[in-house]
C-alpha cells in the first residue's frame, strides 16, 4: 500500500524523492528511513509502526488475559482444594493439573507478543507459546487415550489393563511435548527468528516486526502442533458416545473443535496482515483457543464441585 501526499501528482519527483534546489531537474532518494514531504523540498523521518502498549486494543488484551488468569487460578485452587474427590481424581488429576497450569501460561505468554519487538522476544514468543500449547494438547491427548484404554481394559484378560495408569498418561505427555521442544531448539539453533525493519510494505511509515528466520521450522512446529489436535479431536469424538459416568471425552471434543477452528480460521487472516495486525490476530487466537480449553474442559467439573457437592462422592457398590 502506497500512500501520496495531497497535491504530489502536481510535483515532478516521484516518491521517496526531494529536490535540493527549487528549479533543479534532479531529483534525490530519500533515505529508507525517510520519505519526502508534501513540498518535495526534504526528507522527513517514517514513523515506527508496532503494537504498543499505548494502543486500546492492547489495554483490552491486558485486561483480558489478566481476567482469564484469574479464572484460572480459581479453577485450580478449587481442584487442589477438592484434591482427593472424586471429580478431580477422575481420567489422571496429575494431567488436569498440568493442563491447568499450561493454559494459566498461554495466557500470560501473551506479553511476550506486547510492545517493541527485539531479538530475545522474537525468539521467546514463538517457541515459548508452541511448547505450552503442546504441553497442553499432549496433557487434552493423553486424557483422552486413557477414557479409550479405560474402556478397552473393561473386557477380562484384557492387555490393556497393563497401560491403564498414571505412569503412562505421563509418558505420553512427557513424550508429545518432548518431540515440539527438540523442534524449537533445532530452530531456534539453525535459523532462529529476529527483529525485522520492513521500510517497503509503506511509504511513510517503518513495520518493526520479527521475522521467523525458517519458515522450514516454523511451519514444522505449527504442523506438529495441529497434528496433536487432530489426534485428539478424532480420538475424543470417537469415543464421545461412551456412558458420561466415566467418560469426559465430548467435552474434549468440544474443547478440540473450538481450538481447531480458531487456529484454521486465523491462517488465512495471518497470512493476508502484517506488522501488529498480524500480532494482534495472533494474540487474540491465543486467548480464544485457551479459553476454549478451559472452559469446555474445567467449567463443567467445577459446576458439579461447587453448585453439585452431593454427586461429588464416591458411592459405594
Amino acid at each position: 500500500m502506497v500512500r501520496r501526499h495531497p497535491g504530489a501528482e502536481n510535483c515532478d519527483c516521484a516518491e521517496l524523492k526531494i529536490k535540493y534546489k527549487r528549479n533543479s531537474e534532479i531529483c534525490h532518494r530519500c533515505p529508507d528511513d525517510q520519505w519526502s514531504d508534501v513540498k518535495k523540498v526534504k526528507c522527513v523521518h517514517k514513523t515506527s509502526i508496532f503494537l504498543s502498549y499505548e494502543e486500546d486494543i492492547v489495554i483490552v488484551f491486558i485486561f483480558t488475559s489478566l481476567l482469564l488468569s484469574t479464572i484460572t487460578v480459581i479453577i485450580l485452587g478449587i481442584f487442589i482444594f477438592n484434591w482427593d474427590s472424586p471429580i478431580a481424581r477422575a481420567n489422571n488429576r496429575t494431567v488436569s493439573f498440568i493442563l491447568l497450569v499450561s493454559i494459566l501460561l498461554s495466557f500470560l505468554c501473551i506479553f511476550l507478543f506486547l510492545g517493541h519487538p527485539v531479538d530475545i522476544t522474537c525468539m521467546l514468543r514463538q517457541t515459548i507459546c508452541r511448547i505450552i500449547f503442546s504441553l497442553s494438547v499432549s496433557s487434552i491427548l493423553s486424557k483422552t487415550l486413557t477414557v479409550c484404554i479405560a474402556f478397552k481394559a473393561t473386557k477380562p484378560g484384557s492387555v490393556w489393563r497393563k497401560l491403564l495408569g498414571v505412569k503412562t498418561s505421563t509418558y505420553v505427555v512427557g513424550i508429545c511435548s518432548s518431540v515440539q521442544v527438540l523442534i524449537c531448539v533445532s530452530w531456534l539453533i539453525s535459523s532462529p527468528p529476529y527483529q525485522e525493519f520492513d521500510m517497503m510494505s509503506y511509504t511513510d511509515q517503518i513495520l518493526i516486526q520479527c521475522n521467523e528466520g525458517s519458515d522450514i521450522w516454523f511451519y514444522s512446529m505449527l504442523g506438529y502442533m495441529g497434528f496433536l489436535a487432530a489426534v485428539s479431536f478424532v480420538l475424543a469424538f470417537l469415543v464421545r458416545t461412551l456412558p458420561d459416568s466415566y467418560n469426559e471425552a465430548k467435552y474434549i471434543t468440544f474443547s478440540m473443535l473450538v481450538f481447531c477452528s480458531v487456529w484454521i480460521a486465523m491462517i488465512p487472516a495471518y497470512m493476508c496482515t502484517r506488522g501488529k495486525y498480524m500480532v494482534a490476530m495472533e494474540i487474540f487466537a491465543i486467548l480464544a483457543s485457551s479459553t476454549g480449553l478451559l472452559s469446555c474442559i474445567f467449567l463443567p467439573k467445577c459446576f458439579i464441585i461447587v453448585m453439585k457437592p452431593d454427586t461429588n462422592i464416591r458411592r459405594k457398590s
